[in-house]
């Protein structure tokens, strides 16, 4: 037995077709497979970081979205502020109007019932006045026991009716005071 074939560390004939044709598909990735594969890499870097950008200007532009819906809703929550805050006014408004009316249909009932109240006064003033004109001429009658002619009786009424309306009017007077 040789020596040198049983030695592995003695080169021999298929160690070195093993080399050369490790150095010839060595050689054919590097220049052939090798590029193809980077470029692919780089395109799937590429498709990546395309994505994370384009990931982050949809949440910036979501966080903007959010901000402006958020901002939208402020203001209609505003506005409905305003808006009851409005009908409220409206509201004291119609119920100080309300009110109001209220008052002055008061105030022409009593000046009505005033006014009825002294027309009523009135009538009677006068109605009274006739009967006292009728009862002063039937006690002056029967005092004097003849008629008066009419013109002494009309002056009489009248001095009658007078003196009534007088101390009607002071009794109303005192009566208000």
């Amino acid at each position: 037995m040789p020596l040198a074939s049983s030695n592995f560390l003695v080169p021999n004939g298929t160690l070195i077709v093993e080399v050369v044709a490790f150095l010839i598909v060595l050689f054919v990735i590097g220049r052939y497979v090798l590029p193809v594969l980077n470029k692919t890499l780089e395109e799937r870097q590429e498709q990546i970081r395309t994505a994370l950008e384009a990931a982050d200007a949809a949440r910036i532009e979501a966080d903007e979205t959010r901000s402006q819906r958020q901002g939208i809703l402020d203001e209609a929550r505003q506005q409905a502020r305003e808006i009851v805050g409005q009908a409220n006014k409206v509201a004291e408004g119609v119920a100080a109007q309300a009110e109001e009316r209220g008052q002055q249909e008061y105030e022409r009932l009593v000046r009505a019932a005033e006014t009825d109240i002294a027309l009523a006064r009135q009538r009677a003033v006068d109605e009274v006045s006739g009967q006292l004109g009728a009862l002063v001429m039937s006690v002056a009658r029967q005092v004097i026991g003849r008629e008066i002619d009419a013109a002494s009786h009309q002056a009489l009424i009248d001095e009658a009716v007078a003196a009534l309306k007088a101390s009607s009017d002071t009794t109303a007077a005192r009566s208000q005071g």
